[in-house]
């Protein structure tokens, strides 16, 4: 497999964040120890462990978290031997507080997370990163929803404010692999730092889409083990790292302990299979941000809705990340619509 760089590539095991949302932010202690003990032995570079919407996400807009958070990245990081932990934080959700909390606690690298449009508000928290001395990286979020142009500016103002690195973060599932070239081509050519992409599943292109990433010389790159993550979950790790292994690529993860892993120790804690049902191809299709699936599930059953219906109009709407509290609203518009009220 040819790349168009040399460095090399780095991969963060998302399930345990990603994955809250499926989970309904009721992850254990136990649980997160299995996993993050299983990774670190299986040799994952880094593993992200934080409520699904980031550090401080455990409210009840986002969805309460069974443990507090401060407590699975404490459970993970004694797990942890040679992997780094991992955290998100999106700014407004989380604060310096919280982020300042997890570094006291083991975290090394936060991916700092914003829409695509709105890179300005990370300034602070990755300027703090770095203070900290932790790898501090940008997470452009629905990067499908912006045009390449701004999507580059976006990335420049992160990287001013010292992100070592900026995901091209396919929040939707929505992006197709030409689509995927082009944002990661025009990042790598137009930065100085290393460029990442984190992708979802919802249109079944996840892994062909991180292998494009990687052809254009994003080196960071995310999955998750059996797919779990919101909407029809992330790139699954095992597969990807199967692809990679045939295409001549050794990320120095063990490819049984990581298919182990996902069959005797993820598996049995899925609430159902991360398959590509209705609710998450329709988010692909509607590119709209995966972590809303349940909410809009939850919301078709409260207001008599098909939650398909919901989850389009939350696209046409082009509502974002941050944005969940519209989700009722647009259901309680839509049912009195139903009804000719």
């Amino acid at each position: 497999m040819k790349r168009n760089s040399d460095l090399p590539i780095k991969m963060t095991e998302v399930c345990l964040r990603d994955g809250s949302h499926v989970m309904g932010h009721q992850f254990t202690e136990e649980q997160v120890t299995k996993v993050a003990k299983a990774l670190d032995e299986a040799g994952m570079h880094y593993v992200e462990v934080s409520h699904g919407d980031g550090l401080g996400g455990s409210t009840l807009q986002y969805g309460r978290s069974l443990v507090d958070e401060m407590k699975l990245i404490e459970a993970a990081v004694n797990e942890c031997k040679q992997a780094t932990l991992a955290v998100l934080l999106l700014p407004g959700i989380g604060t310096i507080y919280e982020l300042k909390q997890a570094r006291e606690l083991g975290a090394g690298l936060v991916r700092v997370a914003t829409h695509v449009t709105e890179a300005d508000v990370s300034a602070q928290h990755i300027h703090l990163a770095r203070e900290l001395g932790m790898e501090a990286i940008g997470f452009l979020m629905m990067a499908h929803s912006a045009p390449v142009k701004k999507l580059v500016e976006q990335a420049k103002l992160m990287e001013s404010y010292g992100a070592e690195a900026v995901y091209v973060t396919d929040s939707a599932g929505a992006l197709l692999p030409h689509e995927v070239r082009e944002r990661i081509r025009a990042l790598r050519e137009s930065l100085d730092i290393e460029v990442g992409f984190h992708s979802h599943n919802n249109l079944s292109v996840a892994v062909a889409n991180t292998i494009t990433a990687i052809e254009e010389g994003a080196t960071r790159i995310d999955g998750s083990v059996r797919c779990l993550g919101a909407g029809a979950g992330n790139t699954q790790t095992e597969v990807l790292i199967a692809v990679l292994d045939r295409m001549g690529v050794d990320l120095g993860i063990d490819l049984y302990k990581m298919i182990d892993l996902a069959e005797d120790i993820v598996d049995p804690i899925l609430p159902r299979p991360q398959e590509i049902r209705k609710g998450s191809l329709v988010m692909g299709y509607a590119g709209v941000y995966s972590s809303f699936l349940l909410h809009a599930e939850r919301a078709g059953k409260r207001f008599g809705l098909d939650p398909r219906d919901i989850l389009i109009e939350l696209g046409r709407r082009k509502v974002v990340g941050g944005q969940e509290d519209m989700i009722l609203d647009v259901a309680a518009e839509l049912s009195k619509e139903k009804v000719g009220v």
